[in-house]
């Protein structure tokens, strides 16, 4: 059994903090890919390409934090990272091209990955499981603001100032919480022991861990993939740069929104059916956005897509905070890994269909996929137990 550390309303908010930071410069992005690919005087397939390799970045190291979390500390990890985060993300607004752009992206997305996967550790070593959602949705408000600001800043700021302005917000509020974390008590080690070659024996050896590593994946594909391309296919309808950030905003509303209303539902609502609500929301989403890209359609989809993340990608990680407790910290890094990885397949394997300007497609298939995926997750969610032998839902 993992051991407890008291927690208080100071620890909750310094967690939602890191995951606010974390959000805040990755979904300053999407909004300003056009201006970047302006300036740079690119393709803007090749600034979308560029992006994906902070995701992917983002996605590869994340059980590199979660083994190092296990040796250094949860709390410790956190700071390392988000100081060198920090640098990387100052280092970025020097670059001159989409190469030197998305090699700073790269470095500052695999630092950034630890924050959001450390925090759900942490509340995996510290919360109990039927309590954990509930504490999972408040998580996500730290995420939806980080969106919902991110989102409706970044663009205005490129059109009237420069694209480097956010990341430079970023990298400030970086350091600040890195030295903000210090309050944070540091959980019990007790998986500092166990070696690595063990954890991952549990994990390749466990179904229900790979079937929800593998659903994460498709959600990354699916719901991070249709996000982050929504700026851009307005802008190709023709809204300016600020509109597109601001339509994007609505997703992190509704995630503020739908969040505390999910950790209510999930204390007398099976977690398959919130897992059904969120995949039928993103399926809507994306059907909305396949037959108009106009910014009232789009805020439309924006807002579903923040409901089914609150609903399904909450669900998801709780699972996976409860799918294997004796190797949480790598479950939950690969977790976080695996959406990530997916976000950077999904994103980039439509770039070129996205600089052709043909959104309808790349939504419809979206859509397509939000469906199965919601079939198969709900499905997998109902058929599984918790180790300890209650239902899961």
């Amino acid at each position: 059994m993992t051991g407890r550390v008291p927690r208080s309303a100071r620890a909750g908010s310094l967690l939602r903090s890191a995951a606010f930071v974390s959000t805040f410069d990755r979904f300053a992005m999407p909004p300003m890919l056009v201006a970047i690919a302006v300036e740079f005087d690119a393709s803007l397939v090749s600034v979308v390409n560029a992006a994906g390799v902070y995701f992917l970045a983002y996605g590869l190291m994340q059980p590199v934090w979660g083994l190092a979390s296990d040796r250094i500390g949860l709390v410790r990890t956190m700071r390392l990272t988000l100081l060198l985060a920090a640098v990387a993300t100052v280092a970025g607004t020097f670059a001159t091209s989409p190469w030197s752009w998305g090699v700073a992206r790269g470095l500052t997305g695999a630092c950034f990955s630890a924050a959001i996967p450390a925090a759900l550790i942490y509340l995996g070593d510290t919360v109990p499981a039927p309590l954990r959602q509930r504490e999972i949705a408040g998580l996500m408000t730290g995420v939806a603001v980080g969106t919902a600001l991110a989102s409706a800043s970044a663009g205005v700021l490129a059109q009237y100032t420069s694209w480097k302005v956010p990341f430079l917000v970023t990298g400030a509020m970086a350091v600040l919480l890195a030295i903000a974390l210090r309050r944070l008590p540091e959980p019990p080690r007790s998986r500092a022991g166990q070696p690595v070659s063990v954890s991952w024996g549990r994990v390749w050896r466990s179904r229900p861990a790979r079937l929800v590593l593998l659903l994460v994946f498709v959600e990354g594909a699916a719901l991070l993939g249709a996000f982050t391309l929504i700026p851009p296919a307005v802008e190709a309808a023709g809204a300016s740069t600020t509109v597109a950030g601001a339509v994007t905003a609505a997703y992190g509303v509704a995630v503020l929104l739908a969040a505390p209303l999910v950790g209510r539902l999930s204390r007398r609502t099976p977690t398959s059916h919130l897992i059904v609500l969120g995949a039928v929301a993103a399926t809507l989403a994306c059907v909305l956005v396949a037959v108009s890209r106009t910014p009232a359609v789009a805020v439309a989809g924006a807002a579903l897509l923040g409901v089914a993340w609150a609903a399904m990608h909450s669900s998801l990680q709780t699972w996976a905070t409860e799918v294997l407790p004796e190797a949480r910290s790598l479950v939950v890094s690969l977790f976080a890994g695996a959406l990530f990885l997916g976000s950077a397949v999904g994103t980039v394997s439509v770039g070129e269909l996205a600089e052709a300007g043909r959104y309808s497609g790349i939504y419809w298939g979206a859509a397509a996929l939000c469906l199965v995926l919601g079939v198969c997750a709900s499905r997998g969610r109902a058929d599984w137990r918790r180790p300890e032998g209650g239902p899961s839902g």
